[in-house]
């Protein structure tokens, strides 16, 4: 290895400790002092093993090569996840619900997660190349098609968690020009989705024009102005409208109850809000310190349904309690600010980018995995990163990590 690589250790020490804590807390919920051949690979903790050590060797494997392979292979690795997810259309095996996966017998492969991988490489090769940011609505077009296309194929499997995602990556958008009305509107569309779901269409649409109204008095003698607000409340009224529409006819009777329940419109204990209220006797149990190590009930009993792939936090809150929780994400904070500060230094804008989306990508998960442990949004099928069983998680999300820590190891280096 050239001396002139120099990688952040730190950040891989953080990786180093959040793997280990996820294995702990997945071998914790998942061991029974019954099983008699611990490396069966029966075992879901054996399972998880093996895919630690093999993300570590590709991480270590992608820290030797030639760091302008990314670049270069950058639209190649984009095509290759597409036609995975168009080929597991077609003969994948379907699990929850959801044809996502390639079945190799004792092992799945969710080509979804390296979609990720794909598309982030895109966008910073299309990005960097053409040296254009998200300020034009052209460019802004453009990378949009790159991302609603693996968006596209993934929702027609259908797992909508895994497609809400891509979506983090405006974080990265707005730090490469995206204009922040954009980000406003965004916004205000969400206020007015929940205020519509919680109160209804007509009290919603009273809402927004008694602000309207109220907008338009304080801004009476600017003639533009008061145009603009009238533009507020026609398109407040569509977005109640089309929000009424899709929840009325649009979705699922469990995805209106999951809502319902997140929105405490409803609290069907025994029916789909199950499992968010074990979520949070888990939690609940384990008081400030926790019960200990191994010493959990509420997962260790099943309890808690999937508790070692989307309902992991529970076992941290259960066992280590209100410090174990807190501890867990302030190490993942950690994480994401040591991410930000060296995508500020790379001198190649595609490292940045790279490491912007990278951001994006860990922080909608762990936001979004915590949010449904503690019902604050729906429960979608998020993993927590590097802590949830599952291979294709850990591989993704340690590929595209040891892919960033590869480019700021070379940064001194032209693309």
């Amino acid at each position: 290895m050239k001396n002139y690589y120099s990688f952040d250790w730190i950040t891989i020490t953080i990786y180093l400790i959040l793997v280990l804590s996820g294995y702990l807390s997945i071998y914790s919920s998942s061991f029974n002092i019954n099983d008699t051949d611990f490396m069966s690979f029966s075992q879901v903790y054996t399972k998880q093993f093996f895919f630690i050590i093999l993300s570590i060797l590709i991480g270590l494997f992608i820290l030797i090569i030639d760091s302008r392979v990314f670049t270069k292979m950058g639209y190649i690795i984009y095509i290759v996840t597409n036609i995975l997810l168009i080929l597991v259309l077609i003969v994948g095996k379907e699990v929850g619900g959801a044809k996502a996966w390639f079945d190799f017998g004792l092992f799945g492969l969710q080509p979804a997660e390296f979609a990720k991988y794909g598309t982030v490489l895109a966008v910073a090769k299309y990005l960097h190349d053409n040296d254009v940011y998200l300020n034009r609505h052209k460019y802004l077009i453009h990378v949009m098609l790159l991302i609603s296309i693996p968006v596209f194929l993934i929702l027609l499997q259908p797992d909508a968690g895994s497609a809400l995602v891509f979506f983090s990556l405006i974080i990265m958008f707005f730090r490469e020009g995206f204009p922040l009305v954009y980000i406003s509107i965004a916004i205000t569309i969400i206020i007015i989705a929940i205020l519509t779901l919680l109160f209804g269409m007509s009290h919603s649409i009273v809402m927004v024009l008694l602000s309207a109204i109220i907008l338009g008095v304080i801004l009476k003698n600017n003639r533009k102005r008061v145009m603009a607000v009238l533009l507020f409340f026609i398109f407040g009224a569509l977005v109640i409208s089309a929000v009424q529409f899709s929840y009325t006819n649009i979705l699922g009777d469990h995805q209106k109850e999951r809502i319902d329940i997140i929105l405490g419109k409803e609290t069907n204990k025994l029916g789909s809000g199950y499992n968010l209220n074990q979520s949070l006797i888990a939690i609940g149990s384990g008081g400030l310190i926790g019960k200990g190590y191994l010493n959990g009930t509420q997962t260790k009993f099943n309890f808690v349904p999937e508790q070692n792939t989307d309902f992991i936090f529970c076992t941290i809150g259960e066992e280590f309690g209100f410090i174990g929780s807190i501890g867990t994400i302030i190490m993942f904070l950690i994480l994401i600010v040591r991410l930000i500060i060296l995508s500020e230094k790379q001198t190649s804008r595609f490292t940045r980018i790279v490491g912007y989306s990278l951001v994006s990508i860990i922080f909608a998960h762990v936001f979004i995995n915590i949010s449904m442990t503690i019902g604050i949004m729906p429960i979608i099928g998020i993993p927590l990163p590097f802590f949830s069983y599952g291979g294709s998680s850990l591989l993704c999300f340690s590929i595209l990590l040891f892919t960033f820590i590869k480019l700021d190891g070379s940064r001194t280096q032209r693309f």
